[in-house]
């Protein structure tokens, strides 16, 4: 019996010393964390830089996986019992608020020896407590301000509602009202608003006052009611009145944009400052902050240029274009030959392919010098003057945000839009496991949500002080084209009581691509929240969402898989590529400017995180992602040639007699390869139906390589550009590597991009365009079944070899398709 149990504890042992080992094989010692902030990294510089392209690929943590649930919406429970009622708020869960609508008061008596009274009102629940503002001076106030007290926190059935008296030592008690919340009425929109009525106050004692009346309407609703945006809640009671609006609900739109195009045709009568030379002149334009310049023209003082500059512009048009011609009197001095000023509301609108209005010749006025004199200024009889053509392209879609995480795709002229397809409806309903953001002040997490789609931006009221709140907020957006996305950010709100320059702090977003939802099915889901810091991947909590697409015009909608993406001005006439991303950055900066001047203000960098204003910046771990897509696409490939020498080397014998049997009857009979290969095509589709996605995309943090991601590499990605390192020439070298690296990034991505549209075709993960390809296979094969070969290929090769008039400059149908299927990039984590 010991020398089994000595034989037990020895295979113990080696089973032990193996399970070590195996992990062990191929490991690095762990390297410790980097803090923010620390510049040195010796370690990594004795190591020397990691393999990064033969990284293993670990498997998906489970932790940033997409939790389903259920929750007790009322469009669930409708589809259940089979009611047709619909609700305005029936993918998020009832919240029940009791309202008070402070709105007035009237004939007050006056309280101070001085004859004066500061009035204001206390509404009192429990232990929560709202305060309106005081008024100076006034017996007949008015407040119109209302106060919401969540039904879950109720903490007493009597609801008191007190008038005071601003005083200095102590306020006075002028009269109040008291409500037994059994007595309250429950009002459910779309029911009217609850009318006002007049109260006559009481004293402490229960007794009516001689004078004094107030104005209240007090009622118990949900979320859904229109008051419930404005109102002051319960969970906000240190939260001063000023800063009050930092915290509520609100709906942004972004500004219209334009582009402007610009050509700078040519320039008489150049008055340079030194009359022996001939000017080297160079045309400056500016549109607010934007600055943008032609080449070098000729020698002369009637230099050519026919350059085009573009620019981006935004409704109301109040910025001038500011045009100067400069002369380039050595390396780096120029001299200000002549400008002028135009207003962007003079220039004149394009629509689509519409001919370029006519130019123009403008005076060039020179700059005022200081003492110069009237009489001076009246001798000059002649005045520069240069050629110039502008025009507001009304027919592009100004980009405005990442390509593949476009949310809208419309033209800039309200003329040229389509109608719309369908419905989005998105449920914010909660948020479990937040990260503590403000935990060395004493706080948790004052978290809110901003969700962009289309022009469309919504802002969710901020809950504080709280690792899961409880928003449940419904949203809805028309919906024009299915292959669109929209993002969802959470934040952390650092504007409470003023905040100064303080920054929200970003928690994490989520993006959904409409084409991979079924319409009418409502998704709910716990989303993760990742978030890539210098330090390395974190998850900041789980999201809830609920979301539905509906559809209302099937027809347009499966038409809209065979249109171009893009509106048709981007094909008849494309913008150069070099101002394409010029411009988008400037778009973008332009949304940011103007969402951060609303009032309450959307917070710039909400804003650009939302846009993800760095997606286009280098970084080694998205090249290494787009690498092992690429790679992924590959193995593909691989796996298809891998059959093949399986076949070949007869490795299944019954598979390897059905390819001879197959390939001996298409041999004979040429007409059914065509037909096969469609059918082929077809029984796969069917065949993949079962396996199709169940879920909408989300972050995939293995996808994105941001799990595995070397400090010194996210160190690299987090740094500034241009580069923060000391020695310039280190600095030129390092900005041109990411440069050119970011281009060979972009890429490498658009590659994989294309590689994954065409492996998503029967993959059913945008279940209507798998299903429009397996229909048409399906009617091709038996078109082509039915149709001599011969008459085939002579109409495709007629059709191949066609005339040019006979082309189009819109792309094909097939290839509209192609652009419009899913690809992964949407799932990517910046």
């Amino acid at each position: 019996m010991a020398g089994d149990a000595d034989k037990k504890k020895n295979s113990k042992k080696k089973k032990e010393k193996e399970v070590r080992t195996f992990h062990s094989i191929g490991a690095e010692k762990p390297t410790p964390t980097p803090s923010p902030g620390v510049a040195v990294r010796a370690d990594f510089a004795k190591s020397g830089p990691p393999n990064v392209m033969l990284m293993q690929i670990p498997k998906q943590n489970p932790e940033y996986s997409l939790v389903e649930t259920s929750p007790p919406l009322a469009a669930r429970l409708r589809y259940k019992v089979g009611d047709k009622i619909s609700t305005t708020y029936d993918l998020v869960e009832p919240m029940h608020y009791l309202y008070v609508n402070v709105v007035k008061a009237r004939d007050l008596p006056v309280m101070d020896i001085t004859g004066s009274l500061d009035p204001y009102v206390e509404v009192k629940l429990g232990n929560y407590k709202g305060v309106t503002k005081h008024l100076e001076k006034n017996q007949h106030p008015v407040w119109k301000q209302i106060f919401a007290f969540s039904k879950e926190r109720l903490q007493s059935n009597l609801l008191e509602v007190t008038v005071k008296d601003k005083d200095i030592a102590k306020d006075d008690f002028v009269g109040r009202v008291l409500f037994d919340l059994t007595e309250v009425p429950l009002r459910v929109p779309p029911d009217s608003p609850l009318a006002p009525q007049w109260y006559r106050l009481e004293d402490k004692k229960g007794y009516k006052v001689n004078n004094g009346e107030i104005m209240l309407a007090v009622w118990m609703g949900t979320q859904a009611d229109e008051s419930f945006p404005e109102a002051w809640h319960s969970d906000a009671h240190n939260v001063s009145h000023s800063n009050l609006a930092n915290t509520r609900s609100k709906v942004y739109f972004s500004p219209k944009l334009y582009y402007l195009r610009l050509q700078v045709i040519e320039a008489q009568d150049l008055v340079p400052h030194d009359k022996g030379r001939a000017p080297e002149a160079v045309v400056r334009v500016q549109l607010g902050n934007q600055m943008r310049a032609t080449r070098t023209g000729p020698r002369g003082i009637n230099p050519i240029w026919n350059d085009e500059l573009m620019f981006v512009a935004a409704e109301p048009f109040e910025d001038f274009i500011i045009v100067t011609v400069e002369d380039r009197v050595g390396p780096n001095s120029m001299e200000i030959l002549g400008r002028e000023i135009i207003s962007v509301r003079s220039v004149p609108p394009r629509n689509e392919t519409s001919k370029l209005p006519d130019s123009r010749w403008h005076n060039l006025h020179r700059p005022s010098l200081v003492g110069e004199e009237e009489t001076e200024k009246k001798k000059e009889k002649f005045s520069s003057k240069i050629h110039l053509r502008m025009c507001l392209e009304a027919g592009y879609h100004v980009l405005d945000e990442s390509t593949p995480f476009s949310s809208d795709l419309q033209p800039s002229s309200k003329h040229l839009r389509k109608k719309n397809i369908g419905i989005l409806e998105l449920g914010i309903l909660s948020a479990r496991n937040l990260h503590p953001m403000k935990a060395k002040e004493g706080r948790t997490t004052d978290a809110y949500c901003v969700a962009k789609y289309g022009n469309k931006w919504v802002r969710t009221r901020t809950l504080l002080d709280t690792l899961s709140p409880r928003w449940n907020e419904q949203y809805t957006w028309e919906v024009y084209d299915p292959c669109t996305v929209i993002t969802v950010g959470v934040f952390d709100n650092w504007h409470i009581n003023g905040g100064g320059d303080a920054r929200d702090q970003r928690i994490g977003k989520v993006r959904i691509r409409l084409s991979t939802l079924e319409t009418d099915r409502v998704y709910t889901h716990y989303y993760p929240l990742l978030v890539l810091q210098p330090n390395g991947l974190k998850k900041n909590g789980e999201l809830h969402l609920a979301v539905r697409f509906t559809c209302t015009a099937w027809v347009n909608m499966v038409a809209q898989y065979g249109r171009p993406l893009l509106p048709k001005m981007h094909y008849v006439q494309p913008i150069p590529v070099r101002h394409i991303d010029w411009l988008r950055h400037q778009a973008m900066q332009i949304v940011a400017a103007r969402l951060s001047r609303a009032e309450p203000p959307l917070r710039r960098e909400a804003v650009e995180y939302m846009l993800d204003v760095d997606y286009h910046m280098w970084s080694l771990r998205r090249s290494k992602a787009n690498f092992f897509r690429i790679m992924s696409l590959l193995s593909g490939v691989t796996a298809v040639c891998k059959w093949l020498d399986d076949i070949c080397t007869w490795r299944n014998p019954v598979t390897t007699c059905l390819v001879h049997v197959l390939f001996l009857i298409l041999v004979c009979y040429p007409e059914l390869i065509l037909p096969t290969i469609f059918l082929y095509l077809f029984v796969i589709g069917i065949w993949n139906y079962r396996f199709r996605p169940r879920h909408p995309p989300h972050m995939d943090a293995r996808l994105s390589q941001a799990e595995t991601a070397h400090p010194d590499e996210l160190d690299e990605e987090f740094d500034t550009f241009p580069t923060s390192k000391p020695a310039d020439i280190v600095r030129m070298r390092y900005d041109r590597l990411r440069s050119v690296a970011g281009r060979v990034q972009t890429v490498v991505g658009d590659l994989a991009t294309q590689g994954e549209r065409a492996q998503a075709i029967l993959s059913w993960r945008d279940s209507r365009a798998t299903a429009i390809f397996i229909i048409f296979s399906l009617i091709w094969a038996v078109f082509i079944y039915v149709t001599p070969f011969q008459v085939v290929a002579i109409l495709v090769g007629l059709y191949m070899l066609r005339h040019p008039r006979f082309r189009s400059k819109m792309p094909s149908v097939p290839v509209n398709f192609f652009k419009r299927l899913p690809s992964k990039s949407d799932m990517m984590l910046y």
